[in-house]
């Protein structure tokens, strides 16, 4: 099996503390050489200056690429372009265009009057630059706001159609879930590769909750197991985490996989025994970047 290429998600610190760890994470994970790390945008643009911040440090600091995500939530079109040009003037030549969640105490997206109506004009937008590399969210089980798999995988295809280089999955767990969603998405003639996304449950009450927000099914054999680990403690929940992640891992690269991207939330150690059960190890020396 050969060294697969990875990518790592982290989100922007809202504390002093949370800096400190996402500084640690980066610097954990950065010796493994990611092809790029992203980092996320909160709900309603609530966290739009972190996430500039956070993205430019890393980029500076750390010598790797980023991808700051990019919503199209509660914003002017001229203020989202704004944001692409502060990237831009930074260094940053890399966008996740998403279309955002609903700010809190609403129901569902909607437009801002003067923005983006959805995440195909945000693309389109970025990609007349000419300058961005733009990558986008992909749902392989449906998004909670669509109406199946066939309108997710239509709506990707015009994603990939209006600019959009690649694409990043939401989490799942089992790999044949994958397997489906890539065969109806190269069946539309969707050509761009398509990374999944894998989340090493650091909390199995966590992972739940994010499973249910985001469309990701729980199949019984998961939540008999990690419930059982959970009661046996934090040592037993941790190494049903990494055992189960590794595998779901060897089963996407043994099905022709090349690339995995990661979603910490800003916590290495889970990740990086994952990575070095996959025969990911470190590569670089920060010493001269950092």
């Amino acid at each position: 099996m050969s060294r697969p290429t990875i990518s790592f998600e982290f989100f922007p610190p809202k504390t002093l503390d949370a800096s400190f760890r996402l500084w640690e994470t980066a610097r954990a994970l950065a010796p493994l050489a990611p092809d790029f790390v992203s980092v996320t945008y909160g709900a309603g643009g609530t966290t739009r200056k972190l996430t500039h911040e956070a993205v430019t440090t890393i980029h500076r600091h750390y010598g790797i690429p980023v991808a700051a995500h990019l919503t199209c939530v509660e914003a002017t079109r001229a203020e989202t372009m704004e944001i692409v040009q502060a990237y831009a003037d930074a260094g940053i030549r890399e966008i996740v265009a998403l279309r955002g969640d609903a700010p809190k105490g609403q129901d569902r997206f909607t437009p801002h009057p003067e923005g983006f109506a959805d995440t195909v004009e945000l693309i389109e937008a970025i990609a007349a630059r000419g300058d961005m590399t733009i990558r986008v969210g992909a749902y392989p089980e449906p998004h909670p706001d669509s109406s199946g798999t066939d309108a997710d995988v239509a709506w990707l295809k015009r994603k990939i159609d209006a600019g959009a280089t690649s694409a990043i999955t939401q989490f799942f767990f089992e790999a044949d879930t994958f397997f489906r969603f890539r065969d109806k998405c190269a069946a539309t003639g969707i050509d761009a590769p398509i990374i999944p996304g894998i989340l090493p449950i650091q909390g199995w009450a966590g992972a739940k909750r994010f499973a249910a927000t985001c469309g990701t099914s729980v199949p019984g054999w998961a939540e008999e197991a990690f419930s059982k680990a959970a009661a046996e403690g934090p040592a037993a929940e941790r190494a049903l985490s990494e055992r189960t992640c590794v595998k779901l891992c060897r089963d996407l690269l043994d099905g022709g996989v090349d690339r995995l991207h990661f979603y910490t939330l800003n916590k290495p150690d889970l990740t990086l025994a994952v990575c070095a059960a996959l025969g990911v190890e470190p590569v670089r020396d920060l010493g001269a970047v950092a």
